[in-house]
């Protein structure tokens, strides 16, 4: 069973900013995403990508501050993450999958996701 591991996570103030890292040891993802949970809060997807076209897919409330990317060689997607706010603190996770049928319109569904890393905490204090 393949474990993605997550790193990066941290505390920091709003206005700044955190680099994610996922690594997915053995590659052979097509689909690579980010989700977020927080306290009460049901799990949401930040952003994903398809590893073979590149394109990227983001929720409006980090369109413009995230970025999702991806390094090949070392089957390892990032988030980075800018101007923060108080309201992206969660617990991020990092998803993958082989198959997405339609993942320009299903990357949003965690469902579509059978590998996941075990989330790593972002804190952002006002």
């Amino acid at each position: 069973q393949v474990q993605l591991v997550e790193s990066g996570g941290g505390s920091v103030q709003a206005g700044g900013s955190l680099r994610l890292s996922c690594a997915a040891p053995g590659g052979g993802f097509n689909y690579m995403a980010w989700f977020r949970q927080a306290p009460g809060k049901e799990r949401e997807a930040v952003a994903a990508i398809g590893i073979g076209s590149g394109i990227a897919y983001y929720t409006d409330s980090v369109q413009l501050r995230f970025t999702i990317s991806q390094d090949n060689a070392k089957n390892t997607v990032y988030l980075q993450m800018n101007s923060l706010k108080p309201e992206d603190t969660a617990i991020y996770y990092c998803a993958a999958a082989r198959v997405v049928y339609q993942f320009y319109r299903e990357w949003r569904g965690p469902g579509q996701y059978a590998y996941w890393g075990p989330g790593t905490q972002v804190t952002v204090s006002s």
